[in-house]
């Protein structure tokens, strides 16, 4: 259901009408590794993180994505999958595929290249044979952009989604998603222009705590309503954090929180106490030559519920 009113989402919640009804976090994870690794021409034109002129090493950002998997798999079981040098940006692959229990979402990315992600078919067999889930696609060919948890944050718990609208979601892609994945309640809004998705600027970690940063929305009264749900637990990220993607953060079990190294070293001290009172223990992982793709560890990280 799409709610238009942030105030009216906060009061629903606050009265108990959007309770805690769902696990809030994962059952396993997979991934996409970045063979090939370039940057995306594509990808730049409405991706502010990214600056063409930078040089990367494939060979190590493959190094710190395997890092990554290795780590995650001491908590949950990791599945990955190989990348293409025909998409490079593949890697962040929450943004073509998600899960919700018993169905693979497959988004409708905006650029030709992420496009190529979403056509290949051996993660949807996979979702079939190995999970019992069938895909939904809201590629349909029309003027749907969706690209899935990139711009849609979704509070699992309450089954609650935050959609940014900007070049990489319009409303009709949120209204796909807000189908797909059966919210019991969507809210869409404009991010601030130059942002592209909110997976950037703003988390929700276990369904009980918020990492927000309020000038990458467009609307102030979007974030006051967003943290009047998730106070006492909000962390308002300032500019400097939000640029090291401390908002491209994630919590694969219910005690921790996931973000880069570059992210943790910004993480002001009374934002990391705020966590740690809210009951994370923050946990990192280089990843700063994936960064140069404007993308950090939550993009990196698909969800299976």
């Amino acid at each position: 259901m799409m709610i238009e009113s942030p105030g009216v989402l906060a009061a629903q919640v606050r009265a108990g009408a959007l309770p805690v009804r769902h696990a809030p976090t994962a059952k396993a994870l997979m991934g996409i590794t970045p063979d090939g690794f370039h940057l995306s021409v594509d990808s730049a034109s409405d991706n502010v993180y990214m600056d063409l002129a930078r040089s990367v090493d494939p060979g190590r950002a493959i190094a710190q994505h395997r890092e990554l998997a290795r780590a995650l798999d001491r908590v949950l079981p990791v599945t990955l999958f190989h990348g293409h040098a025909g998409t490079p940006d593949a890697v962040f692959c929450n943004n073509a595929f998600a899960t919700v229990l018993g169905r693979l979402v497959i988004g409708a990315m905006r650029h030709p290249e992420r496009r190529l992600e979403t056509e290949r078919a051996d993660i949807p067999d996979w979702f079939a044979r190995r999970m019992g889930y069938p895909a939904t696609r809201l590629d349909d060919g029309g003027s749907t952009i969706a690209e899935l948890t990139g711009p849609l944050v979704i509070d699992r718990a309450r089954g609650i989604g935050y959609a940014g609208l900007s070049e990489r979601c319009n409303l009709a892609g949120a209204q796909a998603m807000d189908a797909a994945f059966g919210l019991a309640a969507t809210l869409a809004f404009p991010l601030k222009a130059g942002e592209y998705h909110s997976n950037v600027v703003l988390s929700v970690l276990a369904g009980r705590a918020l990492v927000l940063h309020r000038d990458s929305i467009a609307d102030p009264e979007v974030a006051d309503a967003l943290a009047a749900i998730y106070a006492p637990h909000v962390v308002w990220l300032d500019d400097d954090e939000k640029a090291a993607f401390c908002g491209n953060c994630i919590s694969p079990a219910p005690d921790q929180v996931w973000m880069s190294a570059r992210a943790d070293r910004a993480l002001a001290p009374a934002h990391r106490a705020l966590l740690e009172r809210a009951g994370f223990r923050v946990v990192s992982v280089d990843l700063d030559e994936i960064e140069k793709a404007g993308g950090s560890l939550r993009c990196c990280v698909g969800e299976i519920f």
